[in-house]
């Protein structure tokens, strides 16, 4: 375990979990301090089964929010947000991995955040033959 799993970083969400998108009421609000605009740097965002998935690739930019959550909140949102990605810490079957990566905030500024990127075999599938979201935008999606 990294010394980032103990952290209370924010969170760079770029799916589902953005305001307006259908997981943002039910994992987030009321639950977190701060929701401002973010981009991951890096990556590219490729279209999944009803939402994104986010994989590294130099040159790609992902549009997101970066969420930072109320204190009494993290531990438990971090957990429920593990579940909801279906990510487990080792497993190889898993559909994404939760990593620290710096996140641009809006003000040209850097911050570490948590993102759930794409496993490195989902990543493999989606480079050769995914459907990439255009602009790095699920909210423009089209």
């Amino acid at each position: 375990m990294t010394s980032d799993a103990l952290d209370p970083l924010p969170f760079f969400v770029y799916g589902t979990l953005r305001p307006g998108e259908r997981n943002h009421g039910l994992f987030l609000r009321g639950r977190t301090e701060r929701e401002e605009a973010g981009r991951f740097a890096g990556a590219a965002l490729y279209e999944g089964p009803g939402y994104p998935y986010a994989v590294e690739e130099p040159g790609g930019t992902v549009s997101g929010e970066l969420v930072t959550a109320s204190a009494r909140s993290y531990a438990a949102l971090l957990a429920e947000l593990d579940r909801l990605e279906e990510y487990v810490p080792g497993d190889p079957r898993n559909l994404y991995e939760r990593v620290a990566r710096p996140v641009e905030r809006p003000d040209g500024g850097t911050t570490r955040a948590w993102v759930y990127l794409a496993a490195p075999a989902v990543a493999a599938r989606l480079r050769a033959g995914g459907r990439r979201i255009t602009g790095g935008d699920w909210l423009e999606r089209g």
